[in-house]
């Protein structure tokens, strides 16, 4: 019988009943919850008469649709009716099932994806849902994390389980070293874009090699939240001493017999010598540059030393039509330099690059220097305890000298469901997930890159390669 993949043993253990071939019952150890997705499942509950079967596996965070506006934490307000209703049902909902709530002027408030791991709820072995596509987040720490829609909401707070469709295996392999200036964020843009757009559809994704060993915590983070852009349903790394180092150093709770017995099952935590996938892949992480998308999607990236594709290239119709689309959209011609493009904003935050290291490379990049005239360019951080730790480094200083906003934690740009929107046309350096048509305002045009990357963007007011404005400084 062959041997079992990380994926496989993270589902056998939270099997609660065999339903098909395809489908089992899944026990959920943590369960997050935003103002936006949790309202109709609550509603649900109610019209049955059911409470929440277990609250202190629930987490609930204000986060996609409050402004980050740069007022004291206890100040903070939604002024959009709708959005204020939101935040309000969500309270009332958490405050009437007795579930913690990272409330709109909690001092902690932020993104959920950063504030899970900072505050020791994921541990290695977990099985974490939230309605949200990015929380395969959570696999960067060897815990089994995806996103989930409102009816299925429902029935975890109902059952504390869920009825899920078994994933096929995929493994990917990055060996070698990734080149000075090259980040996770690119790693991760270069895979998307060499796999494609649904290259992982159906599949959770288990990430190997020397580099990816060679990653912190927080890049993994960075690498797992974004493979969901290649239609992925998991991603996973499996824990190491990067892991133990982290986990041990944010989960106060693992101590002395606790923590040893914990460090005894995670070393169970990696996939059998013989463990057979379903798809591989490997690359040479000395391949990898700095990598920018052009498009309207994850997948369309080059390196910053590339040019815009010609669409008349591609021989499929539809995948030439696309592009003629997505050409369109973005305002850029065949055949031109993606280095040099101007660019109106930068965005530097997200979920996928709001942490504290994150900014640490920005600071480092921008100290000493200004924004370049014209360009508005903003610092979100992912948490009040990445903002606090900030600024206790001095690092937000830095970034104020240098031009840049500095805001209070939440999505913010990362999607517009907030006042923080590109306007019609501007072009934005953005260090979030997602390029898609609008996702950062209406006719807003979304290049995704690295923190380094967004910053030399902001300095120059163009897209340029951040190794070259590092080796200038």
């Amino acid at each position: 019988m062959p041997g079992m993949t990380l994926y496989d043993k993270l589902v056998a253990s939270h099997e609660v009943a065999r339903i098909d071939d395809e489908h089992i019952l899944l026990y959920v150890d943590l369960h997050i919850m935003n103002e936006y997705t949790s309202p109709q499942a609550f509603s649900g509950l109610a019209a049955r008469g059911r409470d929440v079967l277990r609250p202190g596996q629930q987490m609930a965070v204000v986060d996609h649709i409050i402004p980050t506006h740069p007022v004291p934490a206890a100040l903070r307000v939604i002024p959009d009716d709708a959005s204020s209703r939101q935040a309000l049902n969500l309270k009332r909902n958490c405050d009437a099932q007795h579930i913690a709530l990272f409330d709109t002027t909690d001092p902690l408030q932020g993104i959920e994806h950063v504030i899970a791991p900072e505050h020791g709820m994921i541990l290695p072995g977990m099985v974490v849902l939230c309605g949200d596509s990015h929380t395969t987040t959570y696999g960067a720490l060897g815990a089994l994390g995806f996103g989930i829609g409102t009816s299925e909401v429902e029935h975890i707070l109902a059952t504390q389980t869920l009825v899920y469709r078994v994933a096929r295996n995929m493994r990917i392999r990055v060996d070698g070293v990734l080149g000075a200036g090259v980040s996770a964020k690119d790693l991760v843009i270069y895979v998307v874009h060499r796999i494609g757009a649904q290259g992982a559809r159906g599949h959770a994704v288990e990430f190997c090699g020397t580099a990816i060993d060679a990653l912190s915590a927080e890049a993994r983070m960075t690498l797992c939240n974004m493979t969901v852009e290649a239609g992925a349903r998991a991603a996973l790394i499996a824990p190491d001493a990067v892991t133990d180092a982290y986990v041990t150093a944010h989960a106060q709770q693992l101590r002395g017999e606790t923590l040893a017995a914990a460090r005894a099952y995670w070393s169970t935590l990696r996939s059998d010598d013989d463990a057979a996938f379903h798809v591989e892949h490997a690359f040479d992480a000395a391949d990898i540059a700095p990598f920018v998308t052009w498009g309207t999607s994850p997948d369309q990236a080059m390196p910053v030393t590339g040019r815009v594709p010609d669409p008349q290239a591609e021989p499929d119709t539809l995948a030439r039509l696309a592009l003629e689309k997505a050409m369109d959209y973005i305002g850029l011609a065949p055949g031109m330099p993606i280095a040099g493009v101007p660019i109106d904003r930068v965005f530097i935050g997200s979920c996928t690059n709001g942490r504290i290291e994150d900014l640490r490379v920005v600071a480092a990049m921008v100290r000493g220097r200004k924004v370049a005239a014209g360009v508005r360019a903003m610092v979100v951080p992912g948490s009040g305890a990445v903002r606090a730790q900030a600024e206790a480094e001095g690092l937000a200083a830095q970034l104020i000298d240098a031009g840049f906003e500095w805001r209070q934690p939440g999505c913010s740009m990362c999607l517009a469901m907030n006042d923080d929107v590109l306007r019609p046309g501007e072009r934005c350096a953005s260090t979030t997930n997602r390029n898609f048509e609008g996702r950062q305002g209406r006719a807003g045009r979304t290049h995704l890159m690295s923190p380094a990357m967004a910053a030399a963007a902001a300095l120059a007011g163009r897209i340029v390669d951040a190794r070259d404005w590092e080796q200038a400084k």
